[in-house]
């Protein structure tokens, strides 16, 4: 029996599996879709649709830099639990995804899903997630990528594989980019500079602040110069330029790139989960939940 693109395209609404596994259980069942989703839940093929919902809040963070040194790429995909991320076919598979994204530049998520997984496998990134997943028995999720063109200087540094950062800065050597990448990785400064804090992140710090300095019963010029000095101690801890240097706390991030006659144009910090709400479990709860049902 001819194995039609509608035949295949139902099959993979009902099962979540790849297209060419799709296809090749239509062949093995002579077209039969019942037959077919039978032999897959045997092989373990339909397990994608049914782990979809499942949090994935591990998961690694890669690099990856144009040979001339002008285009970077970070990228995170995530699973469920960290032993996946030391595994082979994880590693590789976000490699791969790293590298498309630095060849091909997509303009969004959708667009680098659809995209082969590599110049040598025409199997798109979606298919092979999905495959992977069933694979190996856990969600995962390509989050999110990022491509920074170079204006000045790209630097970038990896804190083992959960925390990357790219830094374009103009002027200035090789170890002052690494050193201010580091520095990012370990800081976790939201900007580079005061004037690039959102309005909205200033006026909720405002809110906070008031609310605490309302309860010192302090008049209200006191209680207004309090508000003032405490956002801009804020201000210094959440940006680049404000914070004190890690490796030189008693120089700021701000001295250390004028001294170097250099300039910060902006970064890109990624770290795995971040954002990421985790379902928090209580162990003992679990293991008395499992001996009442058993």
């Amino acid at each position: 029996m001819a194995i039609t693109a509608a035949m295949v395209k139902e099959l993979r609404e009902r099962t979540g599996a790849g297209m060419m596994e799709c296809k090749k259980a239509l062949v093995e069942t002579d077209g039969n879709i019942e037959a077919a989703i039978e032999h897959m839940r045997k092989t373990g093929l339909t397990k994608a649709d049914k782990k979809a919902g499942r949090t994935a809040a591990e998961g690694l963070i890669n690099i990856k830099i144009s040979a001339d040194g002008k285009l970077a790429a970070i990228v995170e995909v995530n699973c469920e639990t960290d032993f996946v991320t030391k595994g082979e076919d994880f590693r590789q598979f976000v490699d791969n995804i790293a590298q498309r994204v630095l060849d091909s530049q997509p303009a969004d998520l959708d667009a680098l899903l659809a995209m082969p997984i590599s110049d040598s496998d025409t199997t798109s990134i979606e298919e092979t997630r999905k495959n992977l997943i069933a694979k190996i028995g856990e969600n995962m999720n390509v989050r999110r990528f990022a491509l920074l063109k170079g204006q000045g200087n790209l630097a970038a540094y990896m804190h083992g594989s959960r925390i990357g950062v790219l830094v374009d800065v103009e002027g200035g050597d090789e170890s002052l980019g690494k050193d201010l990448a580091m520095h990012i990785a370990a800081s976790r400064p939201i900007c580079v500079s005061e004037e690039e804090v959102p309005k909205e992140v200033i006026e909720k710090e405002k809110e906070i602040f008031s609310a605490q300095a309302a309860e010192s019963g302090k008049p209200a010029e006191i209680i207004e110069k309090m508000i003032s000095g405490r956002i801009k101690k804020f201000l210094k801890e959440v940006t680049l330029l404000g914070q004190p240097f890690v490796k030189d706390p008693d120089q700021t991030v701000e001295k250390l790139v004028k001294n170097a006659g250099a300039r910060v144009i902006t970064f890109i910090r990624y770290e795995v989960g971040e954002g990421i709400e985790k379902k928090q479990e209580n162990f003992a709860d679990e293991v008395m939940s499992q001996i009442k049902t058993s």
